[in-house]
């Protein structure tokens, strides 16, 4: 009996590319992806966070905002934030960063730029724009001091008085 060594893969398809599918998404599963996120966020009763596309044909560019958690330096402000997703989304990251100038050890206050590891390092294509914003919002009252992008802030974080004059100092409402 002869053996059939043939591959199963027409020759041609496995050419195309040494790129895997995970990293290159169609742009229709993204934006299917993103606009099942952005149901599921106008759905969710998550309090003091909120995101939207900027614009109705567009949704790679979202603006959001993040209130602060009640009991913390943070209580009763809001940040604007804007978050915008790569056509690879959700196998990489989103860019967000901070258009109200927050000060936060974890945070830039010269460009909104964030060190948090799930923005990083840590990412899953699991999270959603909805855990991102949580995890910031929980970010504003327990920062990472062991990794600032704010030395300062981190150096006054457990001066309260101080950190929140710092905070009001740089703070500018929402409009």
């Amino acid at each position: 009996m002869e053996q059939i060594t043939s591959p199963l893969v027409h020759p041609v398809a496995s050419q195309k590319s040494n790129v895997s599918a995970q990293e290159q998404p169609s742009t229709g599963s993204v934006t299917k992806r993103l606009g099942n996120e952005l149901m599921t966020l106008m759905m969710s009763s998550s309090p003091g966070i909120s995101a939207f596309p900027k614009n109705d044909g567009n949704l790679f560019e979202w603006i959001g905002t993040i209130e602060g958690a009640p009991g913390t330096v943070y209580a009763g402000l809001t940040f604007k934030i804007s978050i915008s997703f790569p056509f690879n989304y959700p196998y990489k990251p989103p860019v967000i960063k901070f258009e109200t100038p927050c000060y936060h050890p974890n945070v830039d206050i010269g460009n909104g730029a964030i060190c948090l590891d799930i923005l990083q390092d840590k990412w899953s294509a699991v999270y959603s724009v909805q855990t991102i914003l949580l995890s910031l919002q929980s970010l504003l009252g327990e920062p990472n001091n062991g990794s600032p992008l704010n030395t300062e802030a981190a150096g006054i974080w457990e001066k309260p008085d101080e950190f929140k004059g710092q905070v009001m100092k740089h703070y500018r409402a929402v409009e």
